[in-house]
């Protein structure tokens, strides 16, 4: 199985980093997992903001040279794995960014008659670990489970990802969140994954 992480926070000294390194220890010891990229966004130097003009057209984004490395990336994938904190209930605007570029027309579906497009990704697994400073009943309670319904739904579902699985923590500034029982959990799900 081959396996991308799509890592998107700022700062290497953080608890997001943190989740990263179990995911990628996990990785590393599972049998299954042949294979891994991990791609660091703010490293990277990912520029989020779309550009469309007389010149580059939204229709055409499925094509543009400099997308292609990412593009191979995805196509590569048996599994996609995000790593993100959850800011005013959703991802960071760079992951959004990369998702609008990415996951475009032509690449990641396809219109077709009919209400639905065909999803392009069909056969890939997705695993999102979130973070959050507020409690992890929160997005449930107050936002109708906004950050999953976009995930999974307007985003992965469209594509035709169908397997999808959330870990979303709460409470990680709190010194009672659980820190270290949510990074076990986190190596321990990926150093066993099978599929």
């Amino acid at each position: 199985m081959k396996t991308l992480i799509i890592y998107t926070y700022p700062n290497h000294k953080s608890l997001n980093f943190a989740f990263l390194q179990e995911v990628i220890k996990g990785c590393n010891e599972n049998p299954y997992i042949t294979e891994l990229q991990v791609l660091d966004l703010y490293e990277e130097n990912f520029n989020p903001i779309l550009e469309f003009n007389e010149h580059k057209r939204r229709r055409d984004m499925y094509r543009d040279p400099k997308l292609e490395k990412y593009r191979e990336q995805l196509t590569w994938a048996d599994k996609i794995v995000f790593v993100y904190p959850i800011w005013w209930g959703r991802p960071p605007a760079m992951l959004l960014g990369y998702i609008d570029q990415l996951f475009a027309a032509n690449f990641a579906y396809r219109d077709k008659k009919g209400l639905l497009p065909e999803g392009l990704l069909k056969g890939k697994s997705v695993v999102c670990v979130s973070t959050m400073k507020g409690p992890a009943k929160y997005p449930l309670l107050w936002l109708n489970n906004a950050h999953k319904v976009l995930m999974r739904k307007a985003l992965f579902n469209f594509v035709g990802i169908k397997k999808v699985k959330f870990f979303e923590f709460g409470n990680m500034e709190s010194k009672k969140g659980g820190q270290h029982k949510k990074l076990e959990k986190i190596y321990q799900y990926f150093s066993k994954v099978a599929s």
